[in-house]
């Protein structure tokens, strides 16, 4: 039974970053039953998807520059999709490695 749990834990660590806030707002709601790690993962999945905000704010300011904006855009993008696949890969191997760059951020929340 033990092994179910752990199971779960990694999926509802695996849907903070899959479907991003749904996911940290699903883990929060059930997080009496969660254990630390997937209280972990939302944590760094709600960091993140600030981190996706702040960024839509950046590519539509860099939009209006015409060559410079698509290059600073795609650059931007790819970074932000490297963490997320990185918190993905995470996640599954059931690791509590924070984000590179923005992980230190979700050390000082309390959820």
């Amino acid at each position: 039974m033990k092994k179910r749990d752990d199971g779960n834990e990694k999926l509802f660590a695996f849907l903070c970053y899959l479907v991003s806030i749904v996911g940290v707002v699903i883990v929060l709601a059930t997080k009496s039953e969660r254990k630390e790690y997937s209280i972990y993962h939302a944590k760094q999945g709600f960091v993140l998807f600030i981190l996706e905000i702040i960024a839509l704010i950046i590519s539509s300011i860099f939009s209006i520059m015409p060559i410079l904006g698509p290059l600073m855009n795609v650059i931007l993008w790819l970074m932000v999709t490297l963490l997320w696949v990185i918190g993905m890969i995470n996640s599954l191997s059931e690791k509590k490695t924070p984000l590179p760059v923005i992980g230190s951020y979700a050390k000082n929340l309390k959820f």
